[in-house]
């Protein structure tokens, strides 16, 4: 596998159709490519079969959603069951049911619970929900945190140096052109881990702030587990001022059986879930606390926020979903803890044997590798410069070239077909990238360390 080209023949040939349909070959800006994409025509576990007959091992997941890998049988054989019956209804089916019995018997804090279709969808309604409950239209939100496309989940979602500004009063900054400054002035933006400025910050704004929004552990922020005393301090201002925390887990609820939250003492009173909960298929969910859920309730009228959807809690989504996570038990979890402390464990170590200017951070199914030697404390501390970034290239292309997928500057996940010798195949294929690329590590170590 060594050696091999970043893309085969066969990619080529499709991403040169692609580029006729789609504005740059692609139909979403995900798509990683070197300068080609790889185009995939099977999954079986935890591996992937391009076009050109090349496996891989998958660390990608589909961004984090695959937690049992592909084509996991128990799923395969509860959708095939549910097409022969249909795919989608207006009318509500059990399915339903059973999946949001689960989540609010296993999720702290979810009381009720109203599904979507993707996550992004889930922040929407979530931020819509705490508006529509407290009265107010402002919200807070983490520099650097991915909450899906909409408009105000996506403020400072790719600050840069040249203009995310002081670092006590970051600046709201757009992520697309023409983005409506209006957008920008109803949202406060806090640094992960920044205890006197959230507590700064969201009591200086409390009079308009219907809530805060809060990856327990953002991927794109850096992968970096919360201070206790920033958890602290966003509640205990939050409540105090009557604004509402959302925890977007749509990402980390893979982290333990309960989530993420209770293993950083997060209490909120909404959460946004998907990714694992739908099996692999497009899924989203809100869920809190009842007396805020209730603003979705129509049962009396026209509810305070009106939801609905063509495709929400279809039963395919439904059925793969309760699946899924039924599968998803102690054990399972256990599992998949056991296998991420041996990869971020080994990369320590491969790091700390030969002195390299790189570092590790995640949880449970969860690592990223950073380009300097400190771990990073937050989105801006995390933030590479042109010679970490083409490091960090290097490093994704190395993975590929031996074989394993590695998403570049974002969350690797576990999957749980996974096993030891995979988890290690990881680690030596890292410490093959460290042997290989000394005269590079040294040359630009002084740059990112």
């Amino acid at each position: 596998m060594a050696g091999a080209p970043p893309a085969g023949q066969r990619s080529e040939d499709h991403f040169s159709r692609a580029r006729l349909v789609f504005p740059d070959g692609t139909s979403r800006v995900s798509v990683e490519r070197d300068s080609v994409p790889r185009y995939i025509e099977r999954g079986a576990g935890s591996y992937l079969f391009d076009v050109d007959g090349r496996r891989f091992l998958d660390l990608n997941g589909n961004f984090t959603t695959l937690i049992h890998g592909h084509a996991f049988a128990p799923v395969v054989e509860a959708l095939t069951h549910q097409l022969q019956r249909g795919s989608c209804f207006a009318n509500p089916t059990e399915s339903e049911i059973e999946l949001a019995e689960l989540l609010c018997g296993r999720i702290p804090q979810v009381d009720r619970v109203r599904f979507v279709n993707t996550g992004t969808e889930a922040i929407l309604f979530a931020i819509k929900a705490a508006r529509a409950f407290t009265g107010r239209a402002k919200i807070a939100k983490l520099e650097g945190a991915y909450h899906g496309a909409y408009d105000w989940g996506e403020v400072s979602l790719v600050a840069t140096p040249e203009n995310w500004g002081d670092a006590s009063a970051p600046n709201p900054t757009a992520v697309y052109y023409g983005m409506p400054a209006s957008v920008l002035d109803e949202v406060v933006v806090l640094r992960f881990n920044d205890i006197e400025g959230v507590r700064h910050l969201l009591s200086l704004h409390a009079h308009k702030l219907a809530a805060v929004v809060l990856d327990p552990m953002p991927s794109r922020g850096g992968l970096v587990a919360p201070k206790p005393e920033f958890i602290a301090a966003i509640q205990e201002t939050a409540r105090s001022n009557d604004i509402l925390v959302i925890a977007d887990e749509v990402l980390n609820l893979r982290q333990s059986f309960r989530g993420a939250s209770p293993l950083y003492g997060l209490v909120p009173d909404l959460i946004t879930m998907g990714k694992i909960i739908g099996g692999g298929l497009p899924i989203g969910a809100i869920g809190g606390r009842k007396d805020v859920m209730r603003v979705f309730d129509a049962s009396a009228g026209r509810p305070r926020l009106p939801q609905g959807g063509t495709f929400s809690a279809n039963p395919l989504s439904m059925k793969a979903g309760l699946v899924a996570m039924r599968h998803l038990d102690e054990e399972a979890f256990a599992h998949l803890d056991m296998l991420g402390n041996i990869v971020r464990g080994g990369i320590n170590q491969a790091i700390s044997r030969r002195g390299a200017p790189l570092s590790v951070t995640g949880a449970a199914s969860l690592f990223r590798i950073h380009p300097m030697a400190k771990i990073p404390n937050d989105y801006r501390e995390a933030y590479p410069g042109p010679a970490a970034t083409t490091l960090m290239k290097q490093l994704t292309r190395f993975f590929a070239e031996n074989g394993i997928i590695l998403p570049n500057g974002a969350a690797a996940s576990i999957s749980t077909p996974m096993t030891r010798a995979e988890a290690e195949l990881i680690v030596d294929v890292f410490a093959g990238f460290l042997d290989s690329h000394q005269d590079m590590l040294g040359a630009i170590g002084s740059q990112i360390a």
